[in-house]
């Protein structure tokens, strides 16, 4: 269970984004937690968050979509990116 940090000392870049959807290089910074507990095994991992915090469950959350859109369109070499996989 990781708790994505809350509204400390430390404030985020702006008000508009919650410190754990930073992006470091091309993804958020707690992907990147998430993808080292399941590269190291972990086969669930649970998110705590608040009220308003919507951005962390969105950027998790499947894109059903966007992925058949994909799909359809022959563009499976981008289809990782969108996967709501933390390994992809």
């Amino acid at each position: 269970m990781f708790p994505p940090p809350g509204s400390g000392r430390v404030p985020a870049r702006d008000e508009g984004h919650a410190k754990e959807m930073l992006p470091l290089v091309d993804k958020p910074l707690i992907q990147y937690v998430v993808e080292e507990a399941v590269s190291s095994g972990i086969e669930e991992v649970v998110l705590v968050t608040g009220r308003g915090k919507r951005a962390m469950e969105d950027h998790f959350d499947v894109a059903f979509e966007l992925e058949e859109e994909l799909k359809a369109k022959g563009k499976h070499k981008i289809l990782p990116r969108c996967s709501a996989s933390p390994s992809s």
